[in-house]
């Protein structure tokens, strides 16, 4: 949403850069650094999360057994991998006290999650990793996750109510 200087955020919905994220349990991910638009659709499809440093620290953190490409190999985190992606129907926004909340997705999911480098931004291969590490029970190569990209958003975690 920062490089698209033609839009806006409908006054309808709050403008929710630098507000606070937190888990089903109301523990701390981090802070919603930016927002990601689908052009197409002319909608926010993601809030790009800047991921706390307490999560990034966490010593279990260095090595995960992530499902990458369904092999299933380890990685090791690169510095400046500091942010998430999370689907904007997947949390829960409160004007009143200006937090966001991820409804079902719990602390150990997005400390397990691959993170990015803003630099670097992301590509369809990271979306995938990400949602079927979000939603593994959806974890099907006929599923939705690996449609084509006409149809990659046409479901309920990319609906925002």
């Amino acid at each position: 949403m920062d490089e698209l200087s033609d839009y806006k955020i409908a006054s309808n919905y709050s403008d929710v850069r630098g507000w606070k994220i937190v888990d089903a349990d109301n523990r701390t991910i981090g802070t919603i650094d930016n927002l990601w638009v689908n052009k197409d659709m002319q909608r926010v499809v993601y809030l790009d999360v800047k991921v706390a440093k307490e999560l990034i620290e966490d010593k279990h953190n260095e090595v995960h057994d992530v499902i990458a490409n369904d092999n299933g190999r380890e990685f090791l985190y690169k510095d400046g991998d500091s942010h998430i992606i999370i689907p904007i129907g997947s949390v829960s926004i409160n004007k009143d006290t200006k937090i966001v909340m991820a409804n079902s997705i719990g602390y150990d999911t997005f400390r397990n999650t691959n993170r990015y480098n803003r630099q670097h931004n992301f590509d369809r291969d990271y979306e995938r990793r990400v949602m079927n590490s979000y939603y593994p029970e959806r974890n099907d190569p006929d599923s939705v996750y690996y449609s084509d990209d006409d149809t990659f958003y046409d479901r309920r975690e990319f609906d925002h109510k």
